[in-house]
């Protein structure tokens, strides 16, 4: 299958339909400013408060007539583009496949020659968000605005938090088992030292994200921990930027004041050694600042952070291991410990509510990025680190389906590994004013390794968004059924099993998206009950109408995202490890008995939120017997302030079978 790189097959195509959208493009400028003036958010009204002279009415007052008779003269320039426009759309194609030109950057195929599937499995880490990417007059209506500069933010964040080197951290002392992620400032370790060295990555230059797993760790390793306890595992093959780093129980975990002492100032006087981030700013002096707004989430800073950033140099390859020990296992009693991750002993993988985006993000699936110009800043911003993205999903007019539309699907994809086959289909039973929009499913195949017999390993991700529209059970159902018979009929389309052709090696298969339904709400029992999960597990679900009890709800509460509480990472991070703070800031399912409103039946309300922002998997399709377990999942806050959904995050562990070699 051909990969689109261009939205028409021919440069004569294209320009003409540059032609047409630039006549177009200042009516619907001119009308999106005038609607936008119009529909401030809470951040807007609480700094117009502020204001006794009511300056900004003045200025609706004196541009409102300019923009009408803007708009009014530019229109018969834009009947003219549409005219022009529209049939142009028969000829479009459904997506646009873009791939990083500058070659000293691009690592896809590095990517696929670290597994082959021989020995020890692999791990793949999935991403999914509603990032609410609407031309600025519609994003105001769920409370957010500027979404030109929210597409670029949201894109740096992304990369930011995914290009961390990750370093998995075991703890030896029995007694501390339950400690997965403190919150402490940026350290670095000393120059040298008498004790025993130990080699880490000597790339390593980088704000990272620690990842504490006890004894008690419920990955893919904890099999191994639990058989050899003193020995620390091993990274998995292609697991790029981590290292392991090993937490002893010396003196009951116990330091002296003076040790306290030096590796505090040792702390503080290492935070400003370089920039975290090519391009980015220099991080803060100020250890435990409090992020201002705007930079919050990124890694600028060396800000506390509940998702445990440190600071590591690496001099010569080597630094002092015991020293470290003691720096991390200070750092890990000083303060709370990361919530709900391992809480449940019961559960067999890790999860948490996590600051940033995980480290070594393999695969991204974005719903609502509508705006074109926005699609443009963020996949600029995105791909300085997944190498192949797919944008602009979607078709235009009534190109085939039912009713006008007038955006795209919204969808894009972003992949550091290579994109065999791609495609996309609409649903045509869309309703209201969601069939304004053409909202579909796309479909992709990646390549992820190959075998010693030059057998290519492939994995299927699906990214999707469903009717919107409460009480569209139908429709939904409806568009659960097309998913499942579009993604078998690409199954069976992209697959190789000539002799020419070898048999491709199925690794995984991951439907990612906002499929607009939660499994408490006593509305959605016909979506719950969808045999979708029969085929497909979701890792937050017991049952129909149960979800865990570590599952929290990934739709906010519009009327607060500017609050001070929630308008950062950090902050929204610690509000959502509480219950009371749950109930203030997030979407709670409905039920037929109690009123919609959010305030004064805090008693009342079921589960942890609504969670409409789905991660599933299956075991069935893949290789033999291949298997796959989820190693971690992750509810981010990295996005707060910029949309009123919580991204979410899966890690898979893909096992083949065989003893490691």
């Amino acid at each position: 299958m051909v990969l689109y790189t261009s939205p028409f097959p021919n440069s004569f195509l294209s320009v003409l339909h540059s032609f047409s959208w630039g006549l177009i493009f200042p009516c619907y400028w001119l009308a999106d400013r005038l609607v936008a003036s119009f529909v401030p958010t809470t951040y807007e009204k609480r700094q117009r408060a502020d204001d006794p002279c009511y300056f900004h009415a003045l200025c609706i007052i004196i541009t409102t007539p300019i923009y009408l008779a803007l708009l009014v003269a530019s229109l018969p320039f834009a009947l003219i583009g549409f005219l022009l426009w529209s049939p142009l759309q028969s000829a479009r194609r459904p997506y646009i496949y873009s791939r990083l030109e500058d070659k000293s950057h691009a690592n896809g195929a590095t990517l696929l020659t670290e597994w082959k599937a021989a020995g020890s499995g692999k791990s793949f880490c999935f991403g999914s968000a509603n990032v609410c990417l609407l031309p600025d007059s519609l994003a105001r209506f769920n409370n957010v605005f500027n979404t030109q500069a929210r597409a670029k933010e949201i894109g740096r964040r992304i990369r930011n938090g995914a290009s961390r080197p990750q370093i998995k951290i075991y703890i030896d002392s029995p007694t501390n088992t339950s400690i997965s992620a403190a919150s402490f400032s940026s350290l670095v370790s000393p120059q040298g030292g008498d004790s025993t060295n130990h080699t880490f990555n000597p790339g390593m230059k980088r704000t990272t994200s620690m990842e504490y797993k006890g004894d008690n760790s419920g990955s893919n390793s904890g099999e191994d921990t639990r058989e050899d306890k003193g020995r620390t595992r091993e990274p998995n093959e292609g697991e790029e930027n981590s290292c392991i780093v090993r937490i002893n129980g010396e003196d009951n975990g116990h330091m002296s004041d003076t040790e306290t002492d030096a590796i505090n100032d040792q702390a503080h006087a290492s935070c400003p050694a370089e920039p975290l981030l090519e391009g980015d700013a220099e991080v803060s002096k100020t250890p435990n600042h409090k992020q201002k707004e705007g930079d919050s989430g990124s890694l600028d800073s060396c800000s506390a952070s509940r998702e445990s950033l440190v600071k590591v140099r690496v001099v010569d390859g080597t630094v002092d291991q015991s020293s470290v020990n003691k720096l991390l296992y200070k750092a890990s009693i000083m303060k709370k410990t990361s919530v709900r991750k391992k809480k449940h002993t019961d559960e067999t993988f890790d999860h948490e509510i996590s600051a940033f985006f995980p480290a070594n993000l393999d695969f991204l699936c974005l719903q609502e990025v509508f705006d074109k110009r926005a699609a443009e800043k963020l996949k600029e911003q995105l791909h300085h680190y997944f190498e192949y993205i797919v944008y602009d999903v979607g078709v235009y007019s009534c190109h085939s389906c039912c009713s006008f539309k007038f955006v795209n699907s919204g969808l894009l994809f972003a992949s550091r590994y290579p994109v065999m086959d791609a495609a996309y289909h609409c649903y045509p039973n869309g309703r209201g004013t969601d069939s304004l929009a053409s909202k579909g499913a796309l479909f992709l195949k990646v390549q992820v390794g190959s075998t010693p017999q030059d057998q290519r390993i492939v994995g299927y991700i699906s990214c999707t968004h469903l009717q919107a529209i409460a009480g569209d059970t139908t429709v939904r159902c409806e568009q659960l059924d097309m998913l499942q018979d579009w993604l078998s009929e690409f199954r069976k389309s992209t697959s190789s099993s000539s002799t020419a052709n070898p048999e491709e090696l199925v690794a995984f298969d991951v439907i990612c998206g906002d499929l607009n339904f939660d499994n408490c709400s006593s509305e959605d029992k016909l979506e719950q009950q969808h045999s979708l999960f029969t085929h497909y597990k979701d890792p937050c679900r017991i049952g129909p109408g149960e979800d865990k009890p570590w599952a929290i709800g990934t739709l906010l509460d519009p009327e607060g995202l500017y609050d001070e509480q929630v308008c950062t990472p950090d902050n929204l991070q610690k509000v959502l490890e509480s219950e009371e703070g749950r109930k203030g800031y997030l979407v709670y399912p409905t039920s037929k008995s109690h009123s919609s409103s959010q305030k004064g039946r805090k008693a009342s309300l079921k589960g942890n939120g609504r969670r409409i922002d789905y991660m599933l998997y299956t075991e069935e399709g893949l290789y033999l017997e291949w298997k796959v377990e989820v190693e971690e999942f992750s509810f981010i806050t990295q996005l707060a302030g910029l949309t009123d959904h919580l991204p979410v995050a899966m890690r898979l562990m893909v096992s083949t079978g065989e003893d490691d070699p």
